[in-house]
C-alpha cells in the first residue's frame, strides 16, 4: 500500500471536467467512427455504469463475481414494473431498481462472502443461474417467462393517472418530466447518470474506504491477523456494486421498456468481466474504455454481412473477391465474437493490465524520451567543463 499515490481534489475536479466534456460531445467526435447514433451511445453509458460498479468489487477487492447479471435483471424487471404500476417517469423506476438490486445483492452477498477465491465465484454464478431459471419458470407471473415483461395500454400507472397524464392510442415512452428517454435526449439522461455514478465511484476510489478495499485485495489474511474485520467492507462493496448493476438494468428498461430473463444469463455476467479486464482492473477510467470498445465491436463489426463485404472487396476480381470476403466474414458479422476473442487474448498476453497498462507504458516511453534529451545536453556540458578544467 506504500505505492498508493495521493491525488489532490483539485486534480480530480479537473479530471471530472475533462470527462464531462468528452462524454457530452460524443455525438460530435464519434461521427468519424460511425458510432454517433443514440442507441449505441446509450449502451456506452449504461454498460459503463455496469462496469465501474463491477470494478468496485473486482478491481478494489479482487473478488471475482460471475453473478452480476442477476442484479442487472432485477433492475430491469423492477423498472418495467414501475412503469406499469406507477408512472412512466424514469426517476421512480431508477430508484426502485437500484434499491431492490441492492437488497438482492445483500442477500446473495450474505451467503457468497462466506467463501473467497474460486468458491466465491462459483457461488455467485450459481445464484445468477438460479435467478435466470426462476425468471423463466417459477416466477412467470412476475417476469412473464420467455415472452418477457413489457408495457401494455391497460397498465394502471397510478401516479400518472393521479397527475392527469393519460396516454394516447400508442404505448407511452419512458420520460424524465416530459423529456423522452429515447433518442439524443435519452442519451443525455444516461450520460448525466453515468457522470454522477462515476463521481461517486471516484470518491469511493479516493476515500479511506477504498483504501481498505485495496488493502483487502493486497493481503486479506494479514488484515485478519491484525484483528481487522474485512467482512463488513466486502459486504458494503458487494452491495454498492449490485446497486450500480441495478441502475444499469433500470436504464436498459428506460431505453427499451422490455425486461427478459436473458439479461440475467451467465453470458451477461461474463461480458462485464471481459469489459473490466479489457479496460484495466482496478483503474479509474479502464472500465469505461472496455465498455466502449466491446459495445463498439458488438454493434459495428456485427453489422458487416456478406453483401457489405462483397461491396467492400468489389475492386478485386470476382474469383478473388468471394474467397477474401468469406475469410473476413469469419471475423465480422455473426463471427464478431472471434475478433473480440482474439483482441482479448492479445490484451491478456501482452497487456495483463488491460488497455490502461498500454496507455501507461506509452506515456512513460514518451516521458522518458522527453527527459533524456535535456539530460544528454547537460551531460555534454559537464564533459566540456571537465575537459577545460583538465587542460588548465
Amino acid at each position: 500500500m506504500s505505492n498508493t499515490k495521493i491525488v489532490s481534489p483539485k486534480k480530480d475536479m479537473i479530471f471530472m471536467a475533462i470527462l464531462t466534456v468528452v462524454v457530452l460531445t460524443m455525438p460530435i467526435w464519434l461521427q468519424p467512427f460511425g458510432a454517433a447514433y443514440p442507441d449505441l451511445m446509450q449502451k456506452f453509458m449504461i454498460f459503463g455504469i455496469f462496469a465501474i460498479g463491477y470494478n468496485i468489487l473486482f478491481g478494489l477487492t479482487g473478488y471475482l463475481s460471475f453473478g452480476h447479471a442477476a442484479f442487472l435483471g432485477v433492475g430491469s424487471y423492477t423498472a418495467v414494473w414501475s412503469f406499469k404500476l406507477l408512472s412512466m417517469n424514469v426517476i421512480p423506476a431508477m430508484i426502485f431498481g437500484t434499491v431492490l438490486s441492492g437488497l438482492f445483492a445483500l442477500a446473495i452477498g450474505f451467503v457468497s462472502l462466506r467463501r473467497s477465491g474460486i468458491y466465491f465465484s462459483i457461488l455467485t454464478l450459481a445464484f445468477a443461474q438460479m435467478s435466470y431459471n426462476l425468471a423463466y419458470s417459477v416466477l412467470t407471473p412476475i417476469t412473464n417467462g420467455e415472452t418477457g415483461l413489457q408495457l401494455a395500454q391497460s397498465d394502471p400507472r397510478i401516479l400518472d393517472h393521479m397527475s392527469g397524464i393519460v396516454a394516447d392510442g400508442s404505448l407511452p415512452t419512458p420520460n424524465l418530466f416530459g423529456i423522452e428517454g429515447i433518442g439524443y435526449s435519452g442519451f443525455y439522461i444516461c450520460a448525466a447518470l453515468m457522470l454522477i455514478s462515476f463521481f461517486i465511484y471516484l470518491r469511493i476510489f479516493r476515500s479511506p474506504f477504498g483504501l481498505k478495499l485495496r488493502a483487502i485485495k493486497s493481503n486479506q489474511n494479514r488484515m485478519g491477523y491484525t484483528g481487522f474485520s474485512t467482512r463488513p467492507y466486502l459486504m458494503t462493496a458487494f452491495v454498492i456494486s449490485g446497486m450500480y448493476a441495478g441502475l444499469a438494468g433500470s436504464l436498459l428498461a428506460v431505453t427499451d421498456p422490455l425486461a427478459g430473463a436473458e439479461r440475467m444469463q451467465w453470458t451477461a455476467s461474463g461480458e462485464v468481466v471481459l469489459i473490466t479486464i479489457l479496460g484495466g482492473v482496478g483503474t479509474l477510467i479502464g472500465p469505461l474504455l472496455g465498455a466502449g470498445i466491446i459495445k463498439y465491436f458488438e454493434n459495428i463489426f456485427s453489422a458487416f454481412n456478406d453483401d457489405v463485404l462483397l461491396n467492400a472487396f468489389s475492386f478485386l476480381p470476382d474469383w478473388l473477391a468471394h474467397p477474401v470476403a468469406s475469410v473476413v466474414g469469419l471475423f465480422v458479422g455473426e463471427g464478431w465474437h472471434l475478433t473480440l476473442g482474439l483482441v482479448f487474448m492479445l490484451i491478456v498476453i501482452f497487456l495483463p493490465g488491460g488497455i490502461m497498462e498500454g496507455i501507461t507504458r506509452l506515456t512513460r516511453l514518451v516521458t522518458k524520451r522527453d527527459k533524456a534529451e535535456p539530460k544528454s545536453e547537460a551531460h555534454e556540458t559537464k564533459e566540456k567543463e571537465q575537459t577545460s578544467a583538465g587542460e588548465v
